[in-house]
């Protein structure tokens, strides 16, 4: 279909025909080979990552904030500070939001 549509649904629709045309489009999408050499390179700059680190940026992930995460790790607010400037150390990256992107590439 043009530009990309999978289906169309004629209005007005009952929910039940809307969420089963958007799990169909879901899986008859192809995955792209670009797809995976993005998940594996994010994999990659993740590798290094100390299981500290990983706790850190699952609280980020979650959008808590360094308070919340400190409380829930044990640790002070500064400590998270210290790991998430080495998170983006690590990965090489200039903003949490780059950081996030390669996370949830990585499926983490």
């Amino acid at each position: 279909m043009k530009a990309g549509a999978v289906d169309f649904i004629e209005k007005p629709f009952e929910d039940e025909v809307l969420l089963r045309a958007i799990n169909a489009a879901l899986e008859a999408r192809p995955t792209k080979p670009d797809d995976d050499a993005a998940k594996l390179q994010a994999e990659g700059r993740l590798a290094d990552l100390s299981s500290r680190e990983r706790d850190v940026l699952q609280g980020l992930l979650a959008g808590k904030i360094n308070k919340v995460i400190a409380h829930d790790l044990g640790i002070s607010p500064r400590t998270v500070e210290v790991y998430r400037a080495n998170l983006m150390a690590k990965t090489n990256v200039r903003s949490m939001s780059e950081l996030m992107r390669i996370a949830i590439a990585a499926g983490f």
